[in-house]
């Protein structure tokens, strides 16, 4: 029990740490934080998910039960998000949007690709990368069209559609997917030199992913809104991986994949859930504190949900 802490969960939270530490101390400017989180997330993990997919067995992670899963308990703490905002806190309705985002957008790729594989190897990550693939395109559909909805009270449908595709397709993760999906399709293969070099580049990603991670937490403090704030890291480290195993559990869905829904589904809101809060201008000190407060308190509820998986 205790191994499964130290030998899986305790050693990525170390580099989190370690990212923030050295920051905090101004040993990393926050520049360079910066500099290093845009070579991971705007081009090393493109091009590990651009493989990744490409190299896809589509029948094996494509399962119709495990994006059911997943996705089910998203949509539902989407909606419960949103309803305890405005209900609970008497948040006005796209401040209420903006948190129900929190809820619904968990780190599947900097901390649940990670966490997986430490887990249960590298052979285990096919559910990963078939969640992934809808990760993004889904919760920006969902979030953008409820918030332009609700801005335009239901008048601006056009303006809704075109806000929804330019987000949606803007994004450097998306379009990665994307081409991904077009070489495994079309039967495309990979030169072996290009192979070779993603492959070297992929290498980092994660790790730097990791400790831009910690030193980008720097910026956000916990500061008001604490009910709030555990309301949202309840719905995310708490309910949303329940709603999962138990649709999982319902649809008998196979074991590698189950633990591959659970766990994406247990991480903590990733930094989108603030990216999204600050594009609107809405509930961004919730969503910045409760990107780091989950983050750390995710070190424990991971813990757990791998001790139930077994």
């Amino acid at each position: 029990m205790f191994q499964t802490l130290i030998n899986v969960v305790l050693p990525v939270f170390l580099v989190i740490g370690t990212g923030y530490v050295t920051t905090r101390v101004r040993y990393f400017s926050q520049s360079q934080i910066d500099a290093l989180m845009r070579f991971a997330q705007s081009f090393a993990i493109p091009c590990l998910l651009f493989r990744a997919i490409a190299n896809l067995d589509m029948s094996l992670g494509f399962d119709p039960a495990l994006l059911f899963s997943f996705y089910a308990g998203a949509g539902l703490c989407f909606a419960l998000g949103i309803l305890g905002a405005r209900l609970l806190f008497s948040r006005d309705w796209e401040d209420s949007i903006a948190i129900g985002f929190c809820c619904l957008f968990s780190n599947s790729v900097l901390l649940g690709l990670v966490i997986t594989e430490r887990a249960y190897g590298p052979d285990n990550l096919v559910g990963n990368y078939a969640i992934i693939a809808f990760h993004s395109p889904f919760c920006y559909a969902l979030g953008i069209t409820a918030m332009e909805i609700v801005r335009n009270r239901g008048n601006g449908g056009l303006r809704t559609a075109r806000a929804t595709l330019s987000a949606m397709f803007r994004n450097v993760l998306i379009l990665a997917i994307m081409l991904g999906f077009i070489a495994n399709l079309s039967g495309l293969t990979i030169p072996t030199v290009v192979d070779d070099a993603l492959a070297l580049i992929i290498r980092a990603a994660l790790p730097c992913a990791l400790f831009a991670l910690g030193g980008v937490l720097v910026q956000y403090r916990p500061e008001g809104d604490l009910r709030t704030i555990a309301f949202v890291c309840a719905i995310a480290l708490l309910v949303h991986p329940a709603l999962v195993w138990s649709f999982g559990t319902a649809l008998s869905l196979q074991q590698d994949l189950f633990r591959s829904a659970v766990l994406n589904a247990a991480m903590a809101p990733g930094i989108n859930a603030y990216i999204f809060a600050n594009m609107y201008g809405r509930a961004k000190r919730v969503a910045a504190s409760s990107v780091l407060m989950a983050t750390g308190l995710s070190i424990l509820t991971v813990w757990m949900w791998l001790t139930f998986l077994g």
